[in-house]
């Protein structure tokens, strides 16, 4: 298992929510932070889904 981070920003900068969470590869962790999104209502808001890589596994401007 692998801990992705998922950030969500307000369009001022603001964080609005800074969380982690574990998945097995890059695909899981998008279902993942897509449903986390869409639980606590911040799809529409700029959000990132990051690797321990690095890379972007999900990501809304």
């Amino acid at each position: 298992m692998r801990t992705y981070a998922l950030t969500v920003f307000s369009k001022n900068g603001e964080k609005l929510l800074d969380t982690s969470f574990t998945a097995e590869n890059d695909e899981s962790a998008k279902e993942i932070g897509q449903t986390q999104l869409e639980e606590e209502g911040y799809m529409e808001h700029t959000h990132r889904c990051v690797s321990p890589d690095a890379k972007l596994v999900l990501f809304h401007r």
